[in-house]
């Protein structure tokens, strides 16, 4: 097709520190400049951000920081030509930001929600940090990381003209399968989040109190001081991305956890589904709607809703049943969650909503066709 011109204005591209954004927006921009697009991505310079940088230069698209709204005024004309403009979830003061958006774009304008359950709790208590209910309209597509009934919920409820799955995915380059010595028995990498410390405590910190003669790994920033680790429970404070998949070889299992929001909304899988498989790691994670359509329970991947369930895995499977899951998840993220697979649905959706803007101007043309 023919190459588009696009702008995103995302929370991050530049730091994976204490959020999924990122590493979700390098793999799948990387995919997409690959098939020949031109991207441009504005990211707000945030000192959080901006202390902790570990992509400042990308060689698939062009960065840009902007200091605040006015500050982004000077980008106005990149917006107008562009064939569509993406707006992502978190951006700080988003709700301006998707009405100068959509005052301006001279092409599509969209929304990708990395966050979508976490989203529409916050719409439905009138919490409008950034989106509020009367932009979504304006949006030619609303693009979520939650997929199933919540994309009926976003155009009948709130009137999106097209709401698009768009999970997350893997850049299998940057994730490769790694033969390492196992230094962990089970894994966690995330950032500290109140509604997904519970689980963590059940699935990860109690099977740890009680197998002491095992060793476990926390990581990922913001967990409060004063939480009571077990001292077989190792805490990093941060990965960087390059280093995931030596953390992931690193350990016999690894341990996805949801949050709250997701959980109800179901088929919400979170990056580290995606990125984990590719690196051949086993993943014992928590059971929730729709995971079933990623990952074959039993054989991709292990599900848990207790400390009993995790360490029945983790004490009796043997060295050779997680290495064919490890196998059999990587074979199915390979076939099906890719970033170049996003790619592909995003540059399809993009030509669709262009071509629908286009009959919608014409359609003395769009009828002959």
């Amino acid at each position: 097709m023919t190459p588009l011109r696009i702008v995103v204005l995302g929370l991050s591209l530049s730091s994976s520190w204490g959020n999924g954004h990122a590493t979700t927006f390098r793999a799948l921009l990387k995919a997409f400049a690959k098939r020949g697009h031109d991207v441009l991505f504005l990211e707000r310079d945030m000192p959080w951000y901006a202390a902790q940088r570990d992509l400042s230069n990308p060689d698939f698209c062009r960065l840009e920081f902007y200091t605040g709204l006015e500050d982004l005024g000077r980008h106005r004309e990149e917006i107008s030509r562009a064939d569509a403009v993406i707006v992502g979830s978190f951006v700080p003061d988003g709700v301006e930001v998707g009405r100068l958006v959509q005052r301006t774009a001279g092409g599509i304008s969209a929304f990708y929600d990395i966050d979508t359950p976490v989203t529409l709790a916050k719409l439905k208590r009138g919490d409008y940090e950034y989106l509020s209910p009367d932009l979504i309209p304006g949006y030619d597509i609303y693009f979520s990381f939650t997929g199933g009934p919540t994309l009926d919920l976003l155009m009948d409820r709130y009137g999106s003209p097209a709401a698009r799955e768009l999970y997350c995915s893997v850049d299998p380059g940057a994730y490769p399968q790694l033969d390492n010595g196992k230094r962990w028995d089970l894994s966690y990498i995330g950032t500290y989040s109140p509604d997904r410390q519970p689980a963590l405590e059940r699935l990860l910190v109690e099977p740890a109190r009680r197998s002491p003669h095992l060793r476990f790994v926390v990581a990922g920033p913001q967990y409060p001081a004063d939480i009571p680790w077990p001292t077989n429970v190792e805490r990093i404070d941060h990965v960087p991305p390059s280093e995931h998949p030596a953390f992931y070889a690193a350990s016999r299992f690894t341990l996805n956890v949801t949050r709250e929001d997701m959980i109800r909304a179901g088929f919400s899988p979170s990056v580290r589904l995606f990125e984990a498989a590719a690196c051949g790691t086993p993943v014992i994670s928590d059971i929730w709607n729709g995971i079933e359509t990623l990952l074959a329970p039993g054989r991709e991947i292990a599900l848990a809703q207790s400390s009993e369930d995790v360490m029945n895995v983790i004490d009796t499977w043997t060295p050779e049943m997680s290495a064919a899951m490890g196998r059999a998840a990587r074979e199915r993220i390979m076939a099906e969650h890719t970033a170049d697979h996003r790619a592909r649905s995003l540059e399809e959706d993009l030509a669709e909503a262009l071509q629908a803007r286009r009959d919608k101007r014409h359609p003395a043309l769009a009828a002959r066709a």
